[in-house]
């Protein structure tokens, strides 16, 4: 049997931060010195190169005919303790893409179309990331769940390796990221395409996907729930749902990755307002809407200009009411503490409205225009860690004042032309997908 096996049964419970807090991480020793508060990296650990043809078939027979020499890589999207010392739950996104520039227009391309996201068990041994076990993610059918785009009204076209040929659009598709596991056995995934919640089981068959209301998603081969607010269609494009975190009562936090393109992407890019969304599982409903700002981009990745590259890639629970949260650049990113505060709901106000003018994503300021913006403490800014590579998109907390992280090393890919040689193999960005242990150097 093929160790990148689908589990058929729950392998372990979620354990409360409490109980998390105890459990150790293994890494290999760093030397790395001190940032400012006493945050250091103790550990660093590398996947090494798995084919991706290799992993995906072993899973579901017959997916990949070609991985066109990629290795299994975006496992970064996101990470979650198992509850045993030293493993997490991570997933994969969509799968390897680019974008190519063809008469002028980017067009975005999927080399591997029949990769089929998937959650992933890992273990930190070392200095060396091993898959313990893998769950591909399917339809009620048990047909693989693509990473293809939805819906040609809202998504990218997709095209193959070269850009040159059409891809058809999949209603199955999914842009996977945030993961969180419930104490049932069951896993909680946020998707960028709807953008939605995933609600899988144990073996990773889609029981229901939450969209917003108005998606008008049709032909999926499992139950879709419009549910989200209305005002989240105008997610940008590839901005979706990105961070996810379950709170100690079961309730989930999502985080809409950048500002919404409310009215337009003139207002969505230079806006630095965005939106965290919390939904009760056990009512299937969306029980409130936080406003988020991000600091001034040249904050977030000293340099940058451009605060259209600001995006929140993870979020995770520290108690009832407090979460951690991930500013981000590509290159750049900072941890802070965010309390969510019950008078800072906005869910269902005029600010869910899209007939409302300026919108929420206008504001320059919008706490002096009277919307309840969330208080945030910064905890560690890791751009002072020299050895965290850039594109961290997954943290978790794995002891009192310990933390991993995990980067997205998008399976080896760039974008452009030169993205593949003259035979269509990969020519990969030697980038590697790492999970990087952090003492704070204080107690979150």
């Amino acid at each position: 049997m093929s160790r990148f096996r689908s589990a058929r049964r729950p392998l372990a419970i979620a354990l409360p931060l409490a109980v998390v807090a105890g459990i150790a991480v293994a890494g290999q020793a760093m030397g790395e010195p001190e940032a400012e508060g006493g945050a250091r990296v103790t550990g660093s650990a590398t996947l090494p190169d798995l084919p991706l043809a290799e992993f995906s078939n072993g899973l579901l027979a017959g997916t990949v005919a070609d991985d066109r020499g990629v290795d299994l890589g975006g496992i970064g999207s996101d990470i979650f303790p198992t509850g045993t010392a030293g493993e997490f739950w991570t997933v994969t996104d969509r799968g390897p893409n680019g974008q190519i520039k063809v008469d002028g227009a980017k067009r975005r391309t999927f080399p591997v179309p029949g990769f089929d996201p998937a959650i992933v068990r890992i273990r930190v041994a070392g200095d060396r990331i091993e898959v313990v076990d893998s769950i591909p993610l399917t339809t009620r059918s048990g047909k693989a769940v693509t990473g293809l785009p939805n819906q040609a009204s809202r998504d990218e076209a997709p095209y193959d390796y070269s850009a040159s040929t059409p891809l058809e659009f999949d209603p199955n598709g999914l842009d996977t990221e945030g993961i969180v596991r419930a104490a049932d056995g069951t896993f909680w995934l946020a998707d960028e395409y709807g953008p939605s919640l995933v609600h899988v089981a144990a073996d990773g068959e889609i029981l229901t996907r939450y969209v917003p209301k108005g998606l008008a998603l049709t032909g999926a081969d499992y139950p879709v729930v419009e549910v989200l607010p209305e005002i989240l269609l105008k997610r940008k494009v590839n901005r979706g749902f990105e961070g996810l975190a379950q709170l100690p009562g079961g309730d989930l936090v999502l985080a809409v990755q950048s500002p919404l393109s409310n009215p337009d992407k003139s207002t969505g890019d230079p806006s630095r307002n965005t939106r965290l969304i919390r939904f009760n599982p056990r009512s299937g409903a969306v029980t409130a809407e936080y406003v988020y700002r991000f600091e001034p981009v040249g904050v977030v990745e000293p340099g940058q200009t451009d605060t259209a590259e600001l995006k929140l890639s993870s979020l995770v629970a520290i108690g009832s009411k407090q979460l951690l949260v991930q500013e981000r650049t590509d290159k750049g990113a900072r941890l802070y503490k965010v309390k969510l505060d019950a008078s800072a709901n906005v869910l269902g106000s005029a600010w869910d409205s899209a007939a409302t003018s300026p919108s929420l994503e206008k504001l320059d300021n919008p706490a002096g225009a009277g919307v309840p913006v969330l208080a945030k403490k910064l905890v560690v800014d890791l751009n002072t860690l020299p050895a965290v590579p850039g594109k961290i998109e997954g943290v978790a907390v794995t002891g009192p004042s310990t933390i991993v992280v995990i980067n997205d090393n998008d399976f080896g890919m760039t974008d452009g032309t030169g993205a593949f040689d003259a035979a269509g193999r990969l020519v990969d960005s030697g980038i590697e997908t790492k999970v990087v242990t952090i003492e704070l150097g204080e107690s979150l």
